[in-house]
C-alpha cells in the first residue's frame, strides 16, 4: 500500500440502475426473489458500495495488491426503480495496518437509500489466489 492510502480519501460512483440489478435478478433460481418487485436489490447495492471503495483505493495500491470485502454494515432505506441514477459516496475513515474502514452513503434522485460502513482488507493477489486454489483442491 502506498502512503497516499490514508483516512479522508473520498470517492463518488454514479450508476443508473438497470432492470438486471433488481431483486428478481439477484437469484433468478429463487421463486421468492422472482416474485418480488423490480427495485434495486440490496445485494447489488452492497456491490455498488464495494465498487466505489475499489475505485477509491485503486491508485493507492502497490502492484500485485488487491482488496477484499470483509465486513458490511449498510442500511437499505428506500426502494429505487430501474432507470434512476444512484450516487454512492465513500470515505476512508480508518487505516489499521491492512484493514480499511469506509463510511458509505448512497442516494437516488429522491431519497437516501443507503448508509453505513464497509471494511476491506488489502492482500497480496498471488498469495490469495494460491489459497483459493488450494481450497478448491
Amino acid at each position: 500500500m502506498k502512503d497516499s492510502l490514508a483516512p479522508g480519501l473520498t470517492h463518488e460512483l454514479r450508476f443508473v440502475i438497470p432492470v438486471t440489478k433488481t431483486v428478481p435478478h439477484l437469484y433468478p433460481e429463487s421463486p421468492e426473489f422472482s416474485a418480488m418487485p423490480e427495485v434495486f436489490a440490496t445485494g447489488f447495492m452492497v456491490g455498488l458500495v464495494e465498487w466505489a471503495c475499489l475505485e477509491a483505493i485503486a491508485p493507492h495500491l502497490e502492484e500485485g495488491e488487491m482488496s477484499l470485502g470483509t465486513r458490511v454494515d449498510l442500511s437499505h432505506d428506500a426502494a429505487t426503480p430501474p432507470g434512476m441514477e444512484v450516487v454512492a459516496r465513500v470515505r476512508l475513515e480508518r487505516v489499521e495496518g491492512r484493514r480499511l474502514t469506509f463510511s458509505a452513503h448512497a442516494a437516488d434522485a429522491r431519497d437516501t437509500i443507503c448508509s453505513g460502513t464497509h471494511e476491506r482488507f488489502v492482500v497480496d493477489r498471488e498469495r490469495f489466489v494460491a489459497g483459493v486454489d488450494r481450497k478448491a483442491g
